[in-house]
């Protein structure tokens, strides 16, 4: 195993940036990894070999002339198969977009080639990022680095998997109720969702468009910040886009000083159904950071457990009007035209063979919750719903600094265990739904091992609209703390990949 692989992503840009290493062989061990390892991991659907050397060694061009590199340049990168990427496929995991191949960038990709982020490919996840745990892909589940036989989250699992198996140092999600933390929180790695509308959607797949949102993924919170700074701003390209300055994400995460702060527990997001363990490292969690001279008090947000029913109401009915699309005529591949059928039943027949369950229901649930007659009783109550989660995250923010909780109730569970039982499936999202529903800035961070299983348990981070420095602010003096009580990060591996 090359020890480039096992370095930071500010590491390897300092590597690189002074000539010490080459972008193209920084790149290569990178490559080498995946070769190794994803046939187990199956964290990526495509690998762009040829592309990411070409763009490496076009970094180290830039190093060779003395040009001034952006800071992440000639790192590595995994990129959610979600995102529009010009000259590679984007399937959104879906067999109804296998082989479709963008003729431009999302606006996100953009801004990644723009700083001399390698791309190395496209990874794995729910199929239109409808899942909570990458089972849902048409072309297989992603596995857990840390044990091959459970799952690693979802929608945006190859995302999480790919960092925390040393196939890349960052990763792009998108996180649409918790897609971007819950892979985070059960893989050890550090994911961020950012303010909505900090990170433009252009050219991003739509699930949900008032929930979707692009962030970063790393193995610290420096990373993460770093590739914060680089994918955020504003695009005129997309109307949610907001036009206002970018939180220093960086200095926050430099800065890791929490004295005096007011740090707030969410009754609601906590107790039953949660595991034991999640709850002994969150409680640890909390009494340092009590150590670390903020306040701690519990504030309560009454409408929360409402939360995942309005959402799985406002989801499937934006997704069934964005995927409407998907028809085979107007866009996506085409099944059983053969001259004999009506436009009606090809439609039909494309999207039953293009779709696969989890999308079907979710389209039909939004269906019905649109249709007349039951819009006011379903679709118009889950939006009155979030109205009142938006009320209580602003009460709640009038009384404390950031909010706090378990990112996922429980441990990355085993593949298989959950898929037929999709209302369970559903509550791995119960402590992240809200942060989407109210459009606010969520982390999850790394917090240590639960005693029962040895697998990853992720603190949830939640700061107001825009103050998305807070999140790094507090991660990274938590990450600090825990770095220095463990003697290091605890990176765990699975015994068929530690010795690749």
């Amino acid at each position: 195993m090359s020890d480039l692989i096992r370095k930071d992503a500010s590491e390897l840009a300092g590597l690189v940036s002074s000539g010490e290493v080459s972008a193209v062989e920084v790149a290569q061990a990178h490559l080498d990894r995946i070769a190794a390892v994803d046939g187990e991991v199956h964290a990526f659907l495509h690998v762009d070999t040829e592309g990411a050397l070409v763009s490496a060694a076009a970094v180290d061009a830039k190093v060779k002339a003395g040009d001034k590199l952006s800071v992440l340049a000639g790192v590595p990168l995994g990129l959610k198969d979600i995102l529009a990427t010009n000259g590679l496929p984007t399937t959104c995991g879906s067999r109804i977009l296998d082989g479709w191949i963008p003729p431009y960038d999302a606006t996100v990709v953009t801004k990644l080639r723009e700083a001399g982020v390698v791309i190395l490919g496209k990874t794995n996840m729910d199929e239109f990022a409808m899942g909570s745990s990458t089972e849902h892909s048409a072309f297989g589940p992603t596995h857990n680095p840390w044990d091959l036989e459970r799952i690693p989250g979802g929608s945006g699992g190859g995302s999480s998997a790919c960092v925390s198996s040393f196939e890349a140092p960052l990763a792009i999600g998108t996180d649409t109720g918790g897609s971007i933390r819950q892979p985070a929180a059960v893989t050890g790695s550090v994911g961020v969702k950012p303010t909505y509308g900090g990170v433009s959607r252009y050219g991003i797949v739509a699930l949900a468009s008032s929930l979707d949102q692009a962030g970063p993924c790393a193995r610290n919170v420096l990373d993460t910040a770093l590739l914060h700074s680089v994918i955020a701003g504003h695009d005129p390209m997309d109307a949610t886009s907001i036009n206002a300055p970018v939180p220093d994400v960086v200095a926050a995460a430099k800065r890791a000083d929490i004295k005096g702060m007011k740090v707030g527990i969410v009754k609601e997001l906590g107790g039953e159904g949660y595991q034991a363990g999640v709850r002994s490292r969150f409680e640890e969690s909390v009494a340092l950071i009590e150590s670390l001279g903020a306040e701690v008090v519990e504030v309560s947000c009454p409408s929360f457990p409402a939360a995942l029913a309005a959402y799985y109401l406002i989801l499937p009915s934006e997704a069934s009007s964005n995927l409407a699309k998907f028809d085979g005529i107007r866009f996506g591949n085409r099944v059983g035209d053969d001259g004999s059928k009506s436009v009606e039943q090809v439609m039909s027949e494309t999207r039953a063979a293009g779709f696969g369950s989890e999308v079907i229901r979710r389209i039909i649930l939004g269906t019905y919750a649109l249709s007349a007659g039951y819009y006011d009783a379903y679709y118009g109550q889950a939006q009155k719903v979030r109205t009142l989660i938006k009320q209580d995250f602003d009460a709640a923010f009038a009384k404390v600094d950031v909010l706090i909780s378990p990112t996922a109730p429980t441990t990355a569970f085993k593949i298989g265990e959950k898929l037929d039982d999709p209302l369970a499936m559903y509550l791995n999202d119960v402590a992240t739904i809200p942060v989407n529903m109210a459009g606010l800035p969520g982390m999850s961070l790394p917090i240590g091992l639960a005693p029962e299983d040895n697998l990853p348990v992720g603190l949830q981070i939640i700061a107001p609209a825009m103050a998305d420095d807070r999140l790094y602010n507090v991660g990274a003096a938590i990450e600090r703390e825990l770095l220095a009580k463990w003697g290091g990060p605890i990176l765990g591996m699975a015994p068929e990949l530690a010795g690749a």
